[in-house]
C-alpha cells in the first residue's frame, strides 16, 4: 500500500510539473515570433502580368575583361540566351522572355501562383537562377575560362493590361535598334576606321538612323538590314512544340524553349503567337533544316534524359539462367 501511495504521489507531481512547463515551451517557443511582424507584405496585385528584368552590373568592365566581340559577340549573347533557358525550364509560367546585351525580361502570366506571388521570392529565385546558369553556361559557348563570376541585379515590374506588356517589350526592342545602330557605326569608325573613341563620338553627335545607316553603307558597305536579326531585334523566347520536317517521329511535338529574332512591335507577331496573351497553350515550331543549336541541345538532354529513365526501368540480370 505505501509502495501504491508512493507511486500516485509522485505521478501527481509528475503531471503538475508538466503542466507548470508546457506553458513555459509555448511561450519559450512564441516569444521571438513577433519579429515576423517586422516583414513586409510583398504579395504581388493579382490579374497583372508581372515582368522581371535583370541587367548586368558592370558588364562594359565584364566583356572587356573577357574579349567580347565588338559591336556583338554572338556567342556570348548565346550564353545569355541559355541561361534565360534555364529559368524558362524551371518556371512554366514564364509565357514569354526577351533579351538582349546584358539584359533579360521575363513574362509570368497573370494567373501565376508561383511563391505565392511574393514578389521578394520571384525576384531572388529568377535573378540567382539566371546567374548560376549564365555561369553553367559559359564553358559551352565560349572559348575561354571565366576570370570572375558575372553579376546581374533585377526588378520586378507590373503591367495591368495586354497593351501594357506590349508597350513595355516594344520599348525594350526599339532600345536594342538604337543601341545597335550606334555600336555598329562606332565600332567600325574606331576598329576599321582607327578613329579614336571620343573622336568616333563626335563623329556621331547629333545623327540620326538614317545619318548612320548611310555612314554605314557609305564608308563600309553595310546593309545595316543584313545584319543577323538578333543583333538587330534581340532574342524572344518561347515554349513551342518543335516539329521537324525531316526527323524522326518520336521527336515530332517534342517541347522546347525556341529562340526567335522577330519584330515584336508589329500587330502580327501577336496574331502569330497567340498563346502569349491568350489560353497559354505552346504553340508549333517548324524547325529549320539546321536547327538551333539552343533548341539542339535542349532536344538532346531530353533524349538522354529517357535513355537514363529508360535504363532504370529495365529489370536486373537475372543470375544463374542460361
Amino acid at each position: 500500500m505505501r509502495l501504491l501511495g508512493f507511486l500516485n504521489k509522485l505521478n501527481h507531481n509528475l503531471a503538475k510539473s508538466t503542466a507548470r512547463e508546457l506553458p513555459r515551451r509555448s511561450m519559450a517557443c512564441s516569444r521571438y515570433e513577433y519579429v515576423k511582424t517586422y516583414e513586409q507584405d510583398d504579395t504581388i496585385l493579382p490579374n497583372v502580368w508581372i515582368v522581371i528584368r535583370i541587367d548586368g552590373k558592370k558588364f562594359h568592365k565584364f566583356s572587356k575583361t573577357h574579349n567580347f566581340e565588338k559591336p556583338n559577340d554572338e556567342n556570348a549573347l548565346n550564353v545569355m540566351n541559355a541561361a534565360a533557358t534555364a529559368v524558362m525550364q524551371e518556371f512554366r509560367d514564364v509565357v514569354l522572355a526577351y533579351g538582349q546585351s546584358d539584359e533579360y525580361s521575363f513574362v509570368f502570366r497573370k494567373e501565376t501562383a508561383a511563391f505565392k506571388r511574393r514578389s521578394a521570392k520571384l525576384l531572388t529565385y529568377v535573378t540567382s537562377l539566371f546567374s548560376t546558369s549564365y555561369v553553367m553556361q559559359w564553358p559551352k559557348w565560349m572559348n575561354q575560362p571565366l576570370a570572375y563570376a558575372p553579376c546581374f541585379d533585377g526588378r520586378v515590374v507590373l503591367y495591368p493590361s495586354d497593351e501594357n506588356l506590349r508597350d513595355y517589350l516594344s520599348w525594350r526592342q526599339a532600345d536594342v535598334h538604337v543601341n545597335n545602330l550606334y555600336n555598329t557605326a562606332f565600332w567600325k569608325l574606331v576598329l576599321e576606321s582607327g578613329l579614336s573613341n571620343q573622336k568616333a563620338e563626335e563623329r556621331l553627335r547629333g545623327t540620326f538612323s538614317a545619318d548612320k545607316n548611310e555612314l554605314l553603307f557609305q564608308e563600309f558597305g553595310i546593309n545595316y538590314n543584313n545584319l543577323p536579326a538578333m543583333y538587330r531585334k534581340g532574342t524572344i523566347l518561347l515554349r513551342k512544340r518543335v516539329i521537324s520536317d525531316g526527323g524522326d517521329n518520336d521527336e515530332k511535338g517534342r517541347q522546347a524553349i525556341v529562340p526567335l529574332h522577330e519584330d515584336l512591335i508589329s500587330s502580327h507577331f501577336w496574331k502569330v503567337h497567340t498563346e502569349i496573351l491568350g489560353k497559354y497553350v505552346p504553340g508549333t515550331y517548324r524547325a529549320p533544316e539546321t536547327m538551333p543549336r539552343l533548341v539542339d541541345l535542349q532536344l538532346n538532354a531530353k533524349q538522354e534524359q529517357r535513355g537514363v529513365e529508360e535504363e532504370q526501368k529495365q529489370p536486373d540480370n537475372l543470375a544463374g539462367i542460361s
